[in-house]
């Protein structure tokens, strides 16, 4: 095991992570797909929903997807993809897999890594149709492509407490 010692100071508390091995933690390729495929069901809820719900109780009418729906659903989407990944290291998927996104020395990720890594590394990821994914599946790091630009890693593991 990998003896990386680093400490990180944040508004509320330091955070001192020992004996950090990003390889041995390493999230599952097939886990993350799952935890992708978790991530879009949700996100889908809220229109799916709508529809099914004013389908059932409506009017008759042909069932539509009002504005406000859809203002609500990218309000939850940046939640999910970007304020829950800054202060919790996971996204709804990774809460329900078991998933958590550090820094490469175990630390939490900041603002500046997190925009890296789901605002650019994404954008990259999907101009390549996916590629920059795949390549969490035939590295032995286990990163993806948006993890590589940020300097993180998904790890599949709980902290412990000393």
């Amino acid at each position: 095991m990998a003896s990386t010692a680093s400490s990180v100071s944040s508004s509320y508390r330091s955070e001192k992570v020992v004996d950090f091995a990003p390889t041995e933690l390493q999230a599952p390729f097939f886990l993350r797909c799952a935890a992708i495929f978790i991530d879009y069901m949700v996100l889908l809820a809220i229109p799916v929903g709508w529809l099914l719900i004013e389908t059932l109780l409506g009017d008759g009418t042909k069932a539509t997807v009002s504005r406000t729906v859809w203002f609500i659903g990218i309000i939850f989407w940046l939640v999910n993809f970007l304020l829950l990944p800054l202060f919790r290291g996971q996204s709804i998927r990774k809460m329900l897999t078991g998933l958590t996104i550090v820094n490469l020395d175990g630390t939490r990720v900041g603002i500046g890594g997190i925009i890296r890594r789901n605002i650019f590394g994404y954008i990259i990821t999907v101009a390549t149709l996916g590629l920059g994914l795949l390549f969490a599946g035939v590295n032995t790091s286990g990163r993806a492509l948006h993890d590589i630009i940020a300097g993180t890693i998904v790890v599949h593991g709980r902290k412990k407490q000393l």
